[in-house]
């Protein structure tokens, strides 16, 4: 499995106007990975953010994945032991894995990616014929 999806951490990718980076804080969410013949399955922890808070852009064979975490502004802060911010974590996707059907879901702050790997070419028998 390591070869189909390898994790890349952001100041690692580089692209063509420049390296991958945002401005703020941002948390790189925990990640679950787990597969078999068929799929691998993504579950990223980001406690606070909604399926609307997040984008999941793939390109280049790079899966990167942002959650916005809207912060409330109740007043003025006098304690703060919760430590606010969005998600970032981008990830190499091989050519193992079949982009075109990679679905998403989110619920209660975990988002769950389904990637199919692709159809293995069935083996067969190839007939000889005679001219």
């Amino acid at each position: 499995m390591a070869e189909e999806l390898q994790v890349t951490q952001k100041h690692e990718l580089a692209t063509g106007s420049g390296e991958l980076t945002r401005e703020g804080p941002y948390f790189s969410p925990a990640v679950d990975i787990y597969g078999n013949e068929t799929e691998l399955v993504l579950l990223a922890d980001m406690p606070g953010v909604t399926s609307d808070q997040v984008e999941i852009d793939l390109r280049e064979d790079v899966l990167t994945v942002l959650g916005k975490m809207k912060v409330d502004d109740n007043g003025e802060e006098l304690l703060s032991e919760y430590r606010t911010g969005s998600y970032f974590r981008s990830f190499r996707v091989t050519d193992m894995i079949d982009q075109s059907k990679i679905t998403a879901t989110m619920s209660d702050g975990v988002l769950k990616l389904v990637m199919p790997k692709v159809e293995k070419a069935v083996p067969r028998k190839i007939p000889i014929t005679t001219d």
